[in-house]
């Protein structure tokens, strides 16, 4: 769904956006972002825990958090991470709330 450049992949880079991160709580997700030094791509990364369900939810929750990511892609400004972690109530959240809070978390943060 997302490309390769659109990733995070290290196991760094997950822990500064997550620390040193603007944080934005919603119903269904708290979501991260950092301004990076260079003007790469914008990245996402996922953390959908055990709290939220089995296997099969949690790979659904992932799933859905990753398209709606590629959606809301192409209005960001690049040298961005960004990472969503998924709350237990994801599970059953609907597409177009999922969609909201992270359109809503990344204007909030106006990076």
């Amino acid at each position: 769904m997302l490309a390769k450049a659109n990733r995070i992949r290290s196991g760094a880079d997950y822990r500064l956006t997550v620390r040193r991160g603007a944080r934005v709580h919603a119903q269904n997700t708290v979501t991260y972002v950092r301004r990076t030094s260079d003007d790469g791509p914008v990245r996402f990364g996922f953390i959908v825990s055990r709290a939220v369900g089995g296997a099969v939810v949690r790979n659904r929750v992932r799933r859905r958090l990753k398209a709606v990511c590629r959606d809301v892609l192409p209005g960001l400004a690049p040298g961005q991470d960004i990472v969503v972690r998924a709350l237990p109530a994801s599970a059953q959240a609907a597409w177009t709330t999922l969609q909201c809070e992270i359109r809503r978390a990344v204007d909030k943060v106006g990076v």
